[in-house]
């Protein structure tokens, strides 16, 4: 199955500002992550060319990084996600600037059943918490997406699976 998975944020703030945050992703001093909520990002040797990582079931390696631009992922795990997830930054003014998460993947056999079932809206809602927290890295008014029914009752049932 193809999919094609777009989240796009306009920030009021310059380009240079959102760079200085991307390169906290995966580190200790992560800005970017929602791991207060998901499973931490990690990569043993930080993010690379080459560094393999991931979070959760969700592994990947680092196929292209330029912080001032991109951080472009190949899927490894699950098997049946065939293709990519990257983040990208992108000056619309020289007080905003886009960021986007896009994945473009072919998922085949399990792949597409565990995208289709589970994968697919709990991404989303990671992607959304994450672009809340890189938001409010500027702002006094917190921003906090909502979940979906389904998104809290896929949540509840994983944290039980785990206990």
């Amino acid at each position: 199955m193809r999919v094609l998975n777009i989240h796009k944020r306009t920030l009021n703030q310059p380009k240079s500002e959102v760079v200085e945050l991307l390169k906290t992703l995966a580190t200790e001093n992560d800005r970017i992550w929602p791991k207060e909520k998901w499973p931490a990002m990690r990569f043993k040797e930080g993010i690379n060319v080459g560094a393999k990582g991931g979070h959760g079931p969700i592994r990947y390696s680092v196929e292209k990084y330029n912080p001032n631009e991109i951080i472009l992922f190949r899927f490894l795990k699950p098997d049946g996600f065939n293709g990519i997830h990257k983040f990208e930054i992108k000056e619309l003014s020289k007080e905003k600037t886009e960021i986007k998460h896009t994945i473009d993947m072919n998922t085949v056999g399990k792949g597409t059943i565990i995208w289709f079932l589970a994968i697919h809206s709990l991404h989303n809602a990671l992607i959304e918490d994450g672009f809340d927290k890189i938001e409010n890295n500027f702002s006094e008014n917190i921003k906090t997406s909502k979940w979906s029914f389904w998104v809290k009752l896929l949540r509840r049932l994983f944290t039980k699976k785990r206990k």
